[in-house]
C-alpha cells in the first residue's frame, strides 16, 4: 500500500493513495516514520486510514467544520452553507502522515497534517484507534 519512496536515513519517506483524505493535486499522501522499525506499523496505519469507519470521517469533519468557523487567517474566506458535514474536504487538503513506533504493537496511532482554505493547518491525531484531536496544530498535540 505504501510506496516508500526515500529509505535512504533513519527517517523513512512513501506515499499511498488516500480513499477519504486528499491532497491539492491528487490522493497521494506522504507518509513519514521516525526509523525504518515503524515500517509494519505504517503499512497497518494506512489501511486503517482507508477504512476508518463512516461515524470517525463524519466526527473529524465535523470537527474541521467548527476549525473553520473559528480559526483562520484567511479573512476572505467564508465557509459556505454546507449539505453534508463531508462537504468540508472540499475546503481542504491532506498532506502527510507522522507515524511513530507505538508503545504497544497493536495501536494504531498517527498524525495527518494538511490545511484549510481558511488559512490554518488542519489535522487531526488517531490514538489506539479513536480520533483523539482535530485541529490546527495536530503535529504539536
Amino acid at each position: 500500500m505504501i510506496t516508500w519512496t526515500n529509505k535512504e536515513d533513519e527517517s523513512w519517506e512513501g506515499e499511498f493513495k488516500s480513499r477519504i483524505f486528499h491532497d491539492e493535486d491528487d490522493d497521494n499522501l506522504i507518509v513519514y516514520i521516525e526509523n525504518p522499525s515503524a515500517a509494519d506499523h505504517a503499512e497497518r496505519c494506512a489501511a486503517f486510514l482507508d477504512s476508518l469507519p463512516e461515524v470517525m470521517i463524519d466526527e473529524i469533519c465535523g470537527e474541521l467544520i467548527k476549525c473553520a468557523e473559528r480559526d483562520g487567517d484567511n479573512s476572505s474566506f467564508k465557509l459556505p452553507e454546507l449539505h453534508s458535514v463531508r462537504d468540508i474536504l472540499d475546503y481542504c487538503w491532506f498532506v502527510a502522515v507522522y507515524v511513530s513506533v507505538p508503545k504497544n504493537e497493536n495501536d494504531i496511532s498517527f498524525i495527518v497534517e494538511g490545511e484549510g482554505d481558511w488559512g490554518e493547518c488542519a489535522g487531526f491525531v488517531i490514538e489506539n484507534g479513536r480520533v483523539v484531536y482535530v485541529g490546527n496544530d495536530a503535529v504539536n498535540y
